[in-house]
């Protein structure tokens, strides 16, 4: 069905039912979807268990076009799910695990969904719904059907004691497999996904069935993925990243795609990847930053001798190489691809990535597009850029600055959403006639054609001269900070001022050495929050410097792809 550079064969169709069954065809007997420690699906298996779900949607009264909605953590079941709403004709409305009760509540009613999955860990934010809006109310851990009478305490107890009131789907529609379901067509709705962004206005993104496929298979080159490779999945499906890069493209591919039953963090991810031993996969920044602060630098600087070398750029890259190659192992030492997108990546974790020759892949794109619009491979990558487009998107920078020329990304190409769901005023607002989405995001190309990005035009700040101030430039220079997790700048009253979030537990560890009071130890904090704006201050230019620093206390609320929600903190 696709040919080896992802372009388009006489016969091909860009719809997941042919994605699916073109790869369950030919390679039926590897793995798919598997937990890293359960029974692996392979694809024989996982079309079998689509087509059934697919026929009891269909005996429940589902038809082509009508919602459905994903609620639940990422699982073979969820990709089961997708595929079985998709291929049948129905759009599937994946919403985030981390999404509050009242957002869940508000997307299930906009979205007129019919019918839910839902698992167990999540049931307690849809039990004060009206369970009789839906058609059904499935458990995604098992494909049980759910009593609209049940309790998530009455609903853990059934789980626990395998109560026949649970019945499973595939008993009800086994006799049924096989059966014909009708063509999908390429411009038919796949997916409504409704994104949580910065400016905390949740729209529901439609994306049709070329959108996600057409992206899947124009990003395909970048990793240059094929049915020998481990994808070990952390991000939440329900987000257009994982879903069209971390299950679709790999579907797409016949690779096999493995889950972590809890949250990833470093007890639970470190087995995992000894015991995946993956050849690629999909981060956020965060993830390798957090890694970088707490693991890599701490181990690196433990010596009083590295410390004293470690500003000369020659063994700064030397001991960086090594550092690289523990990395590596740390991650199963077969991964060829490291995936990061979803926000801005650390200049001094990416020098860090870079010098240590760990294979990493910075990419750039939106919910809208579906997500990819430029990324490279390991071996392309370059220091700060996303890389170049994907092949067949079009895009230009407009009113760029004469100077820097920066200006506003624009992009036109098939993998551009269809709109916002029943919201066309906003639409309009972004898609011109002529087919270019405007981004909102500020970028420049160099004379390679890679891609640079900014920021959010939304977030510049225009200074007391009429300069254009970045706000993601100066954090990232706090960010330096040993101290600092995480920082945010906006203008208040005339004033530029930096929000902070200090690494508590570090700092908890120096005072109790030091044998701080707790009022002294808060006098420490402040002079540490006046040293680091002294310190930025003498690394920017003049008109971005901080006037003022405020001590935030706790993390700062974030989006599903961990960029600050700044709304929150700035008006």
């Amino acid at each position: 069905m696709f040919s080896q550079h992802g372009t388009r064969t006489e016969h091909q169709q860009f719809t997941l039912q042919h994605v699916l069954e073109d790869s369950c065809r030919k390679n039926s007997s590897h793995i798919a979807l598997t937990f890293t420690d359960d029974e692996s699906i392979s694809y024989s298996d996982l079309k079998r268990q689509i087509d059934h779900l697919s026929v009891f949607l269909k005996n429940q009264g589902v038809v082509h076009g009508d919602r459905i909605a994903i609620l639940g953590e990422n699982s073979p079941q969820w990709g089961v799910a997708y595929f079985a709403i998709t291929t049948m004709g129905a759009i599937a409305v994946p919403i985030l695990p981390d999404f509050h009760a009242s957002e869940i509540h508000h997307i299930l009613r906009h979205s007129g969904s019919k019918v839910i999955f839902i698992s167990e860990r999540l049931y307690h934010k849809i039990e004060d719904l009206d369970f009789m809006e839906f058609n059904c109310i499935i458990l995604l851990n098992d494909f049980s059907i759910i009593n609209p009478a049940t309790s998530k305490a009455t609903l853990r107890q059934l789980i626990a004691e395998g109560s026949k009131e649970l019945r499973k789907i595939k008993n009800l529609v086994l006799s049924l497999a096989g059966l014909i379901q009708r063509e999908v067509s390429e411009d038919d709705i796949a997916s409504i996904i409704y994104t949580s962004g910065t400016t905390g206005h949740s729209k529901g993104v439609m994306l049709t069935h070329k959108n996600i496929v057409w992206n899947a298979s124009a990003s395909s080159k970048i990793p240059d993925i094929n049915e020998k490779d481990r994808m070990l999945s952390v991000l939440p499906l329900a987000h257009v990243y994982e879903c069209t890069l971390g299950l679709i493209l790999p579907i797409m591919y016949g690779a096999s795609v493995y889950y972590i039953k809890k949250l990833p963090t470093a007890a639970v991810l470190l087995p995992a990847l000894e015991k995946v031993k993956p050849t690629m996969m999909l981060t956020v920044p965060l993830i390798i930053e957090k890694m970088y602060k707490t693991r890599i630098m701490p181990e690196i600087k433990k010596r009083k001798i590295v410390r004293l070398v470690y500003k000369f750029p020659m063994i700064r890259k030397r001991i960086h190489k090594l550092a690289g190659k523990k990395l590596t192992e740390t991650f199963g030492g077969a991964l060829r691809f490291f995936g990061i997108g979803g926000a801005a990546l650390s200049p001094e974790v990416e020098r860090f990535l870079l010098e240590a020759e760990f294979p990493y892949a910075i990419g750039y794109g939106l919910t809208e597009t579906s997500p990819l619009v430029a990324g490279a491979n390991a071996e392309k990558t370059k220091y700060r850029s996303t890389g170049p487009v994907v092949p067949g998107l079009e895009v230009r920078i407009e009113n760029p600055h004469p100077k820097s020329g920066i200006g506003e990304i624009v992009v036109r190409g098939p993998s551009v959403m269809k709109g916002y769901y029943r919201d066309p005023e906003r639409t309009e607002e972004v898609i011109s006639r002529e087919g270019w989405f405007h981004t909102g995001d500020l970028g420049s190309f160099d004379k390679n054609g890679y891609l640079y990005i900014n920021g959010r035009m939304k977030n510049v700040i225009l200074g007391s001269s009429g300069e254009n101030i970045y706000p993601e430039a100066i954090e990232s220079v706090i960010n330096r900070s040993d101290i600092v997790l995480e920082s945010l700048t906006y203008q208040d009253e005339g004033q530029f001022v930096a929000r902070i979030f200090l690494d508590y537990e570090k700092l908890d560890v120096e005072f109790s050495s030091m044998g701080l009071t707790e009022s002294q130890a808060r006098e420490r904090i402040v002079q540490l929050l006046e040293d680091i704006r002294r310190q930025v201050n003498e690394q920017v230019s003049s008109f971005s410097r901080i006037s003022r620093v405020i001590e935030q206390p706790e993390p700062f609320e974030k989006t599903p792809t961990q960029k600050i929600k700044r709304y929150l903190y700035t008006n």
